[in-house]
Protein backbone atom coordinates (compact mmCIF):
# COMPACT_ATOMS: atom_id res chain seq x y z
CA UNK A 1 0.00 0.00 0.00
CA UNK A 2 1.01 3.57 -1.05
CA UNK A 3 2.59 5.91 2.06
CA UNK A 4 0.30 9.10 2.22
CA UNK A 5 2.56 11.77 3.47
CA UNK A 6 0.97 15.43 3.99
CA UNK A 7 3.80 18.02 3.39
CA UNK A 8 3.95 21.28 5.45
CA UNK A 9 5.67 24.09 4.58
CA UNK A 10 5.57 28.20 3.73
CA UNK A 11 4.40 28.53 0.26
CA UNK A 12 7.28 30.95 -0.17
CA UNK A 13 9.40 27.87 -0.23
CA UNK A 14 7.43 26.39 -3.09
CA UNK A 15 10.58 26.18 -5.26
CA UNK A 16 12.36 24.08 -2.85
CA UNK A 17 9.40 22.46 -2.17
CA UNK A 18 9.11 20.70 -4.89
CA UNK A 19 12.04 19.45 -5.44
CA UNK A 20 11.33 17.57 -2.22
CA UNK A 21 8.12 16.34 -3.21
CA UNK A 22 9.56 15.52 -6.88
CA UNK A 23 11.92 13.01 -5.24
CA UNK A 24 9.06 11.46 -2.76
CA UNK A 25 6.71 10.88 -6.12
CA UNK A 26 9.20 8.92 -7.66
CA UNK A 27 9.50 6.36 -4.81
CA UNK A 28 7.49 3.35 -5.78
CA UNK A 29 4.10 3.35 -3.89
CA UNK A 30 4.49 7.01 -2.32
CA UNK A 31 1.41 9.69 -2.54
CA UNK A 32 1.44 13.42 -1.27
CA UNK A 33 -1.14 15.25 0.59
CA UNK A 34 -1.93 19.48 1.06
CA UNK A 35 -0.61 20.33 -2.31
CA UNK A 36 -2.70 22.76 -3.84
CA UNK A 37 -2.70 25.42 -7.19
CA UNK A 38 -2.46 29.09 -5.98
CA UNK A 39 -5.64 29.71 -7.53
CA UNK A 40 -7.66 27.43 -5.33
CA UNK A 41 -6.10 28.58 -2.27
CA UNK A 42 -6.49 31.67 -2.97
CA UNK A 43 -10.44 30.63 -3.46
CA UNK A 44 -10.28 29.24 -0.26
CA UNK A 45 -8.26 31.81 1.92
CA UNK A 46 -10.79 34.02 0.83
CA UNK A 47 -13.36 32.02 2.60
CA UNK A 48 -11.75 32.73 5.95
CA UNK A 49 -9.62 30.82 8.27
CA UNK A 50 -12.49 28.42 9.33
CA UNK A 51 -12.56 27.86 5.63
CA UNK A 52 -8.91 26.89 5.27
CA UNK A 53 -9.01 25.21 8.40
CA UNK A 54 -10.90 22.49 7.37
CA UNK A 55 -9.08 21.96 4.25
CA UNK A 56 -6.43 21.14 6.21
CA UNK A 57 -8.27 18.53 8.04
CA UNK A 58 -9.47 16.99 5.15
CA UNK A 59 -5.88 17.35 3.15
CA UNK A 60 -4.93 15.11 6.66
CA UNK A 61 -7.33 12.27 5.99
CA UNK A 62 -5.70 9.04 5.16
CA UNK A 63 -2.12 9.92 5.87
CA UNK A 64 0.60 8.65 8.54
CA UNK A 65 3.19 11.29 8.04
CA UNK A 66 3.69 15.09 8.38
CA UNK A 67 6.72 16.28 6.83
CA UNK A 68 7.24 20.10 7.81
CA UNK A 69 9.96 21.37 5.02
CA UNK A 70 11.39 24.14 7.27
CA UNK A 71 12.63 27.63 5.31
CA UNK A 72 13.41 31.08 7.15
CA UNK A 73 9.82 31.96 8.16
CA UNK A 74 8.34 28.47 8.49
CA UNK A 75 7.63 28.61 12.19
CA UNK A 76 6.39 31.39 11.98
CA UNK A 77 3.12 30.88 9.87
CA UNK A 78 -0.02 30.16 11.52
CA UNK A 79 -0.89 27.66 9.35
CA UNK A 80 2.23 25.74 9.67
CA UNK A 81 1.05 25.74 13.38
CA UNK A 82 -2.29 24.53 12.82
CA UNK A 83 -0.66 21.62 10.87
CA UNK A 84 1.62 20.43 13.38
CA UNK A 85 -0.99 20.53 15.80
CA UNK A 86 -3.41 18.54 14.05
CA UNK A 87 -1.30 15.94 13.23
CA UNK A 88 0.31 15.20 16.24
CA UNK A 89 -3.56 14.96 17.48
CA UNK A 90 -3.73 12.32 14.35
CA UNK A 91 -1.39 10.52 15.73
CA UNK A 92 0.91 11.28 12.26
CA UNK A 93 4.20 10.49 12.56
CA UNK A 94 6.49 13.77 12.59
CA UNK A 95 9.61 15.11 11.43
CA UNK A 96 11.41 17.85 9.97
CA UNK A 97 13.45 18.86 6.78
CA UNK A 98 15.55 22.20 6.69
CA UNK A 99 15.88 23.65 3.18
CA UNK A 100 18.25 26.60 3.43
CA UNK A 101 20.96 24.47 2.21
CA UNK A 102 18.78 23.82 -1.50
CA UNK A 103 19.18 25.92 -4.03
CA UNK A 104 16.17 28.10 -4.81
CA UNK A 105 15.46 28.84 -8.29
CA UNK A 106 17.91 31.63 -9.00
CA UNK A 107 20.26 28.88 -7.81
CA UNK A 108 21.38 30.67 -4.00
CA UNK A 109 20.95 28.87 -0.46
CA UNK A 110 20.02 30.44 1.77
CA UNK A 111 22.67 31.31 5.68
CA UNK A 112 19.26 31.39 7.95
CA UNK A 113 17.79 28.13 8.11
CA UNK A 114 14.67 29.32 10.79
CA UNK A 115 13.58 28.45 14.04
CA UNK A 116 12.18 24.98 14.74
CA UNK A 117 8.40 25.52 13.87
CA UNK A 118 8.09 22.14 16.65
CA UNK A 119 9.22 24.37 19.48
CA UNK A 120 6.35 26.70 19.25
CA UNK A 121 3.63 23.84 18.95
CA UNK A 122 1.02 23.98 21.33
CA UNK A 123 -0.56 20.87 21.91
CA UNK A 124 -2.63 18.91 24.64
CA UNK A 125 -1.18 16.68 26.81
CA UNK A 126 -4.00 15.78 28.75
CA UNK A 127 -7.62 15.00 28.14
CA UNK A 128 -8.13 15.98 32.29
CA UNK A 129 -6.32 19.35 31.48
CA UNK A 130 -8.78 20.30 29.36
CA UNK A 131 -6.45 23.02 28.03
CA UNK A 132 -3.71 23.28 25.55
CA UNK A 133 -0.47 23.85 27.56
CA UNK A 134 3.33 24.10 25.63
CA UNK A 135 4.72 20.52 25.50
CA UNK A 136 8.17 20.13 23.46
CA UNK A 137 7.28 18.12 20.84
CA UNK A 138 10.15 15.40 20.21
CA UNK A 139 10.67 15.57 16.31
CA UNK A 140 13.74 14.33 14.51
CA UNK A 141 14.45 17.14 11.77
CA UNK A 142 17.36 16.14 8.44
CA UNK A 143 19.18 18.86 6.35
CA UNK A 144 18.19 18.15 3.01
CA UNK A 145 21.57 18.41 1.59
CA UNK A 146 23.78 17.64 3.98
CA UNK A 147 21.75 14.48 5.31
CA UNK A 148 21.15 13.22 2.09
CA UNK A 149 17.24 13.50 1.81
CA UNK A 150 17.28 12.08 -1.76
CA UNK A 151 18.90 8.57 -0.74
CA UNK A 152 17.29 9.08 3.14
CA UNK A 153 13.49 10.06 3.41
CA UNK A 154 12.00 6.92 3.30
CA UNK A 155 13.99 5.89 6.37
CA UNK A 156 13.49 9.20 8.00
CA UNK A 157 9.83 8.70 7.63
CA UNK A 158 10.27 5.20 8.89
CA UNK A 159 12.28 6.08 12.07
CA UNK A 160 9.68 9.45 12.73
CA UNK A 161 8.21 9.71 16.19
CA UNK A 162 4.46 8.63 16.08
CA UNK A 163 1.68 6.30 16.88
CA UNK A 164 0.01 6.09 13.69
CA UNK A 165 0.75 3.03 11.58
CA UNK A 166 2.07 4.15 8.31
CA UNK A 167 0.59 2.32 5.56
Amino acid sequence: MAKRVFFSFHYADIWRVNQIRNCWMVLKGSETAGFVDAAEFERVEREGQHAIERWIDRQLDGTSTTIVLIGSETASRRYVQYEIRKSYERRNRLLGIWLNNMKDKNGATSWWRGDNPFEAVQVETSILLARTVANTLNVPIYDWINDDGRQNIATWIDKAPGKGPNP
